[in-house]
């Protein structure tokens, strides 16, 4: 696989961050880790059961088919992933796209989750995505900030729309504005970008 940006540095010091787009077969264990403890011990996530290593495995494969899944990697360990989704099927939201951030807890605040993401709108942008929006279980005030800091704005709140936890729970939704051409052309996959 093919590193996105070799050299993102400075999360720690003299540390060494790789980000690349992710395989199903040698990511799916570590991505499962990362994701298990926001599923069992939060309300981060509104999903009730983590997936094991093969339906991450699964979901890796599948998004990636046309978004792109990034993992972050020092000394040759996950320790984060981003990763984009459709925003709806229908096809006049083609040009949009829900995206999402998780890093292992021994990595957080080190700047991870930011170089995740700006890899990632990188990509999406030259895709031809032009909105990107990311839900966030609140409260949730470093997910905000990291979003805020990249450049998203507060659309709105889904109040008491899921139930986890024994509580109901609220949805923020942060949108960003990609650059890209009006009217815009057709979106291109991910593997397109990889052959470029």
């Amino acid at each position: 696989m093919a590193a996105v940006h070799a050299d993102q540095r400075g999360f720690l010091p003299g540390s060494f961050v790789e980000i690349r787009h992710a395989d199903p077969a040698a990511d799916a264990a570590a991505c499962a880790a990362i994701y298990r403890p926001f599923v069992t011990e939060t309300a981060i996530s509104l999903e009730e059961r983590p997936p094991d290593t093969a339906e991450m495995a699964r979901r890796i494969e599948q998004i990636s088919a046309r978004y792109p899944w990034l993992v972050a990697l020092q000394e040759s360990s996950v320790i984060g992933y981003a990763y984009a989704s459709p925003h709806r099927e229908r096809a006049g939201y083609r040009w949009a796209a829900d995206v999402a951030v998780y890093v292992g807890a021994d990595h957080q605040g080190r700047g991870v989750g930011s170089a995740l993401y700006r890899s990632l709108l990188g990509l999406l942008a030259r895709q031809g995505v032009r909105q990107v929006c990311a839900g966030i279980g609140l409260p949730n005030a470093a997910s905000v900030a990291l979003h805020e800091s990249c450049g998203f704005e507060l659309v709105g709140v889904y109040r008491r729309i899921g139930r986890k936890l024994g509580a109901w729970q609220d949805v923020g939704w942060w949108q960003l504005e990609l650059p890209g051409s009006d009217p815009p052309s057709e979106p291109t996959s991910p593997a397109t970008l990889r052959q470029a």
